[in-house]
């Protein structure tokens, strides 16, 4: 099988496009090095670089057919798409247009979207939400990643393009990310408790906020699942484990895991921030079997690749 991966040299993309190659797939790539890193591309991986919102980049891809196109990359920060808002707007939903349309031209049949759970925002009397719960946005980034699901939505009913959006909820894990001090919690306040330039850990809200934490490896196995199970056909599905975490169980768990103690300072939170919301994952759980590894066995393997790096 031939396969895209669109940020395989980010941390979900190159995870699910090396997995894709130990399955004896041919890959190819795309991504611009804005948040990626050339050690995350495999070495069997065809890859080519540049911006996926723009006609030049998918014109180096000179026709090729795919079996599935993994649209994975993106800009991922809620603070960000404040800071830089056209370019969030370009990554997120012009580069899904582009590949649609690419898809399209090509008689590519299915396609795989990195959605997000951003897309629900807050209700002040619920915390845990359900794919039929109304969307209501608070970032720019969240804006373009509903917009997306809406192209997908289309492109399936008046092209027949069998798609799968994937609400990503919080993923974490090894490879993740630790010099991005601006998206992934876990991995923000793990780099700043091994990095011993950190004297003190900055928490930009209150400590009471909470995430549904999910681990890199089922990230991959569902992606992957979904581009191979009817059951995923032309869905969107929240992909988080169902249990929220606040923040200060996880500076508490990590403290307890690494054996480092630093002084917790609480700061004002980011622009478009979301207190907490957790995943009904039971529309998930009907289709796709196996268990989710649970926050600490997942913390736990993160810390074990974290000492190794700053030992090594």
């Amino acid at each position: 099988m031939r396969y895209l991966v669109t940020g395989g040299a980010g941390f979900i993309g190159g995870a699910i496009a090396k997995r894709l190659l130990e399955d004896g797939n041919e890959v190819y790539i795309i991504d611009n090095f804005k948040t990626g890193y050339k050690f995350n591309i495999p070495k069997k991986a065809i890859f080519i670089e540049g911006d996926f919102s723009k006609n030049s980049t998918i014109e180096k891809l000179n026709g090729v057919e795919f079996d599935t196109i993994f649209h994975i990359g993106g800009q991922s920060s809620g603070e960000i798409s404040f800071e830089e808002p056209e370019y969030d707007l370009n990554t997120n939903t012009l580069s899904t247009l582009k590949l649609l349309q690419y898809a399209q031209k090509t008689d590519c049949k299915k396609f795989i979207y990195a959605s997000t759970m951003s897309v629900y925002g807050e209700e002040k009397s619920k915390e845990q939400f359900s794919e039929d719960d109304k969307t209501n946005p608070k970032s720019f980034y969240a804006v373009g990643k509903l917009a997306s699901e809406k192209y997908l939505d289309i492109f399936s009913k008046e092209y027949g393009i069998d798609y799968t959006a994937l609400r990503y909820f919080n993923v974490y894990g090894v490879g993740q990310n630790l010099e991005n001090l601006k998206q992934g919690m876990v991995s923000i306040y793990l780099k700043q408790f091994f990095d011993k330039s950190f004297k003190e850990i900055e928490v930009k809200g209150s400590l009471e906020r909470f995430r549904d934490l999910i681990y890199i490896d089922d990230i991959v196995d569902i992606t992957i699942e979904a581009s191979k199970d009817s059951n995923f056909k032309n869905q969107i599905l929240n992909i988080g484990t169902g249990k929220k975490t606040t923040v200060k169980d996880i500076l508490k768990l990590i403290k307890t895991q690494s054996k480092i103690d630093k002084k917790i300072v609480v700061t004002n939170g980011t622009k478009g921030d979301q207190f907490g919301i957790y995943a009904n994952n039971s529309k998930l759980k009907s289709i796709y079997k196996k268990e989710l590894i649970s926050f600490e066995d997942g913390l736990k393997k993160m810390i074990e690749w974290i000492n190794v790096k700053y030992n090594s």
